[in-house]
């Protein structure tokens, strides 16, 4: 006889209690009093032990309840609760004197065997068992038959099919011994997508009917011309559009505009008419804006933030905005010149307190509250980075004046760093006190991998060719002996280790280089240096091998600092590095010298001042800038080294004429000489280099709707000389086209990319037309690109890009036009996984010719990026 059965909706109370030996008689026993449990056994088709069971319940043999009581009820609940069980009753058997004998009855819920989806594609079968956890032996509840079906329906109708519909049904499997198991059969009719044929208005005089559709940002009728935004209906969106409709007349002073009634019209060709009958009202202007209960700033402190005068047409949309811009967590507006000084707890309210005229005088009423101060500031979520690491970063900490924008300003700092994913930090304000004027700040991050691993082996250039690269973002250097830190190498210290070797019969490179951002740990002092090795051989034709005694050899070392500045504010980076190049050539004829035994040094010092102020994700920014300028400086050894470098460059241009003559034909003897003397020459006028190099780049980053980026940039960069007897040097050249990746040569070139051409095609040309090859002296770029994010997950973040770009490059000012552009267009994607970096691929399409290959544009040219950010 069961005292309570619970279902999946009620409890029933059964008032007949029958004995277990003839379920006719009835047993004795007096309701509402207690008893002692005697014993307690299990029945029904279940797989659990008894003894589990009655733990579960929370019964137990020896105890007293009520009958009826509490305690049976709770019992039935807390199995429920387990989620492991159904059909559940609780009988009593019999009673004997103040004993009790207890039987519990139950079913397994029975585990998901196998799932079958019919209605979608083979590849989104996997999504929607992984999205709703359709695991095999996972319990089968109604509950999850409900969650799985609203879900599929849900999703369906965001992306435009109105009309789905999922059925779900479950079938015992032939197996279910000895534990219960059922197959789940999963029925999905999406339906067709249902389109908007047409968006009908009615009582609109003062905006027209495209003023209106424009404001109704998610609901389109269709229209095949548009791609962006495809017609679909979703209800959820089309009621957030009719919100934005009477926002649009508010902003234009309308302020008592209304829909009256909206309606939807099925057509018989599956698409809809949607039918929106408006009340517009009069327009209104703002009259006098007063201010009520401040006392912390003047009004016209306030004014000058409201930034809204009498007179003007009455905006509410903008009133709200200057009041508190949720949209932007940086904007201008009230609530945060009291929020970034100390006023968390403030709270202000517009308040119109009289219309008459159709002019509105309004009350900005503020409750400023006490000035709230940090009591404690933690993060959570870093199991690799130290804590140190972390909390240098803050801007916010323990006892400090509560500020918005020092928060914002944080959780920018933390996504910088590379560590964690920038898209889920998240701050967590716990035990806020208004009347003690404190509040706790947590910073919530999810590490990502920050060290990066480059192996690659190709054939190109007659020979194979490896590549290793290791890149270590959040190295420990001083756990570096430590063996129990390897976890593969000594994290945590936020240094960076970088390891590259390239091989193959024609070249080496090596290159080690290291980052301490903190230098002594107290100030966000960076310390650098890098070292690198690489040798070139030249190609032996008879051999079709490379000859190792023909070779050039380049050495080089640097050390930098940068020093974050606080003015004119702290988004600005002062840089400067000493830097050392050795050039040793043997038996090296190019085209490069004119001699082919030698050597040069380049000791130069750099100084660049950079400011920074994207936000947040350094792979994906959606807003701000980035500008750096830079200076690279040598040593004007020709001011006291007491060459005369006049008579040199005289003496060349000489020997040149010898060289070649008349008609351009090779003497013998006396171009020999020639060519030797040049040689001895350029080996005196680069002994040591003597240059100086300028450079500008600039980034901008603006959100254009949803995550839809515009990046706007240019760059210039010059290479000039101190003396124009020793002229121009053939190292630090910029080369210009292509993906931009640096090539082996370590010579200074600087590669710069100029998509839909080759890869440093784009060379000045002299003054009789013929095509230099050693690069250019002065270039310019100009490029606009459009982005949009596929997804920013941790695992990898993936975005499609369109651009346009045009750049140029020249041999010096006389003939230098900024404007006459070698210009491209075309299609990229970027797939930034944490373990590889940036990788990507880029169609473009080169508009104009390349310098020496004739009058044929270049064309389509597909583009490979590694570890490179355009």
């Amino acid at each position: 006889m069961p005292l309570k059965a619970l279902t999946k909706h009620f409890l029933a109370l059964t008032v007949t209690i029958f004995s277990l030996s003839t379920f006719a008689q009835e047993t004795t026993f007096t309701k509402g009093n207690k008893y002692t449990i005697a014993e307690i056994t299990v029945n029904g088709n279940t797989s659990f032990s008894e003894q589990t069971i009655v733990t579960y319940s929370g019964l137990r043999k020896g105890s007293e309840v009520q009958i009826p009581g509490e305690e049976i009820s709770s019992a039935i609940k807390k199995l429920w609760n387990s989620n492991l069980f159904n059909d559940i009753d609780i009988y009593l058997l019999k009673v004997e004197g103040s004993n009790a004998f207890l039987e519990i009855r139950l079913s397994d819920l029975p585990e998901l065997n196998a799932v079958k989806i019919t209605g979608v594609k083979k590849g989104k079968k996997e999504t929607i068992i992984k999205e709703n956890k359709l695991d095999k032996g996972v319990k089968v509840t109604e509950n999850l038959i409900t969650t799985t079906k609203n879900y599929l329906q849900n999703k369906y109708k965001k992306d435009g099919f109105t009309n789905a519909k999922v059925n779900i049904n479950t079938i015992e499997a032939v197996d279910s011994l000895p534990r219960s198991k059922v197959n789940m059969v999963l029925a999905i009719d999406k339906g067709k997508k249902v389109k908007v044929k047409d968006i009908v208005f009615t009582g609109n005089s003062v905006l027209t009917d495209s003023k209106l559709s424009g404001a109704m940002k998610n609901t389109k009728k269709r229209n095949f011309l548009r791609i962006y935004k495809r017609s679909k209906y979703i209800e959820e969106d089309y009621k957030t559009d009719l919100t934005s409709i009477i926002d649009t007349y508010k902003e234009n002073g309308y302020r008592d505009a209304r829909i009256l009634s909206d309606s939807l019209i099925i057509n018989n060709d599956n698409t809809i008419t949607l039918n929106i009958n408006l009340e517009e009202g009069e327009k209104y202007s703002f009259g006098d804006i007063s201010f009520i209960g401040n006392t912390v700033y003047t009004d016209q402190q306030l004014k000058r933030v409201l930034r809204i005068t009498k007179g003007e047409t009455y905006n509410g949309v903008l009133l709200q905005e200057r009041i508190a811009d949720n949209t932007r967590p940086d904007a201008e507006d009230l609530t945060n010149l009291y929020q970034n000084n100390g006023y968390l707890f403030s709270t202000i309210n517009p308040v119109e307190v009289n219309a008459e005229g159709n002019v509105i005088d309004m009350e900005i009423r503020i409750s400023e509250g006490k000035p709230t101060y940090f009591n404690n500031v933690t993060v959570q979520g870093n199991e690799v980075t130290n804590d140190k690491i972390i909390y240098r970063e803050l801007r916010t900490r323990p006892g400090q004046l509560y500020s918005k924008a020092n928060v914002v300003r944080t959780i920018r700092e933390l996504s910088q760093l590379g560590f964690f994913d920038a898209e889920q930090i998240t701050t967590d304000f716990q035990n806020p006190n208004p009347n003690e004027g404190t509040i706790d700040l947590q910073y919530g991050v999810i590490e990502t991998g920050s060290s990066q691993i480059e192996l690659q082996g190709g054939y190109g250039s007659g020979s194979f060719i490896g590549t290793l690269g290791l890149s270590f973002n959040n190295f420990s250097i001083k756990n570096i002996l430590n063996r129990k830190a390897y976890k593969p190498v000594p994290r945590g210290d936020g240094q960076k280790l970088a390891l590259r070797l390239q091989a193959s019969a024609f070249y080496q490179t090596y290159s080690f280089s290291f980052t301490e951002p903190w230098l002594g740990g107290k100030k966000p002092v960076q310390f650098s240096t890098s070292i690198s090795h690489s040798k070139q051989f030249l190609y032996d034709y008879t051999t079709g091998k490379a000859d190792k005694d023909k070779r050039f050899n380049i050495t080089g070392i640097s050390v930098g600092l940068a020093k974050r500045l606080s003015v004119p504010d702290d988004y600005f980076t002062l840089s400067q590095a000493l830097s050392f190049q050795h050039y040793d050539l043997k038996n090296y004829n190019t085209g490069l010298f004119t001699f082919g035994d030698g050597y040069s040094n380049n000791l130069a010092y750099t100084i660049g001042l950079s400011r920074n102020n994207t936000y947040n994700d350094p792979v994906y920014p959606t807003g701000g800038s980035n500008f750096n300028v830079s200076a690279k400086l040598s040593i004007p050894y020709s001011l006291f080294n007491n060459v005369d470098y006049a008579a040199l460059s005289e003496e060349r241009d000489e020997q040149e004429e010898i060289y070649y003559d008349a008609d351009g034909v090779y003497t013998d003897i006396q171009s020999t000489n020639a060519y030797t003397r040049m040689g001895e020459i350029d080996q005196e006028r680069y002994k040591w280099l003597e240059f100086y190099k300028i450079k500008f780049k600039a980034d901008w980053y603006t959100r254009i709707v949803d995550k839809l980026v515009l990046r706007p940039s240019l760059e210039f960069g010059f290479l000039g000389s101190y003396n124009n007897d020793r002229g121009v040097i053939p190292f630090e050249r910029f080369f210009l086209g292509g993906d931009g990746l640096a090539s082996y040569s370590l010579d200074g070139r600087e590669t710069i990319a100029l998509r839909g051409y080759e890869n440093q095609s784009l060379q000045p040309v002299d003054e009789d037309g013929n095509v230099t090859s050693d690069g250019g002296s002065i270039y310019n770029k100009f490029s606009l690109e459009l982005r949009y994010p596929i997804t920013l997950k941790p695992a990898a973040k993936i975005y499609m890009l369109g651009f346009l770009e045009g750049g140029v490059s020249y041999n010096n000012f006389k003939d230098y036009n900024p404007f006459d552009l070698k210009r491209s267009a075309g299609l990229g994607l970027r797939l930034f996984m944490p373990a590889f970096g940036l990788l990507g691929i880029d169609f473009g399409y080169g508009f104009d010719s390349v310098p020496g290959q004739g009058t044929a544009v270049s064309g389509w040219q597909t583009h490979f990026i590694i570890g490179q950010q355009f």
